[in-house]
């Protein structure tokens, strides 16, 4: 009982998991991630240990389990990792408002990652881990991914849908 509480899943995990995506090919490691992610190098290494357990990253490290990802994203994650947004703030786009959703969507709300640098103002939603709006001001292509995840944690069905179409995109 204990070691499977151990490997129970947190939110950090699917963030580094978005970044494993979000590389592509490009080779990296351990520690290229928790640099570019601003979380310790022991975080990854547990992320990655408990990622393999759930069958989400093969054992190699370097695999994302796209599909079996996917099905969490779509079915799993807002109910684990639920959100609903806060009070005003300035900060970074997300979910809807952010692209690819935000020209496939008009909404007269702005749900923004609060952020000193952010360029909007909007509605406060708290990122899956808190360094998520220093990492994807460095990486788009992450910042898309999580964006997109966010939709799932917030949206009605059609934006939920629209995301999942974009995430299975981004993953091929």
């Amino acid at each position: 009982m204990i070691m499977s509480l151990y490997y129970a899943m947190r939110p950090q995990d699917l963030v580094v998991l978005l970044k494993i995506i979000a590389k592509g090919t490009q080779e990296w490691l351990m520690k290229d991630l928790a640099l570019e992610l601003e979380i310790s190098n022991s975080e990854v290494s547990e992320s990655i240990k408990r990622s393999i357990f759930s069958g989400l990253l093969s054992s190699d490290k370097k695999t994302v389990m796209k599909l079996a990802l996917l099905d969490f994203l779509k079915c799993g994650l807002k109910y684990v990792y639920p959100q609903k947004p806060g009070g005003p703030s300035r900060g970074i786009p997300t979910a809807h408002s952010a692209e690819p959703l935000a020209s496939m969507i008009q909404s007269n709300e702005i749900y923004v990652w609060p952020h000193a640098n952010g360029s909007v103002r909007g509605f406060s939603i708290e990122p899956l881990y808190t360094t998520v709006p220093d990492a994807v001001l460095k990486d788009p292509k992450l910042y898309e991914l999580l964006a997109l995840t966010d939709a799932l944690r917030l949206g009605n069905a059609r934006e939920q849908q629209l995301a999942i179409d974009e995430l299975k995109d981004r993953f091929d």
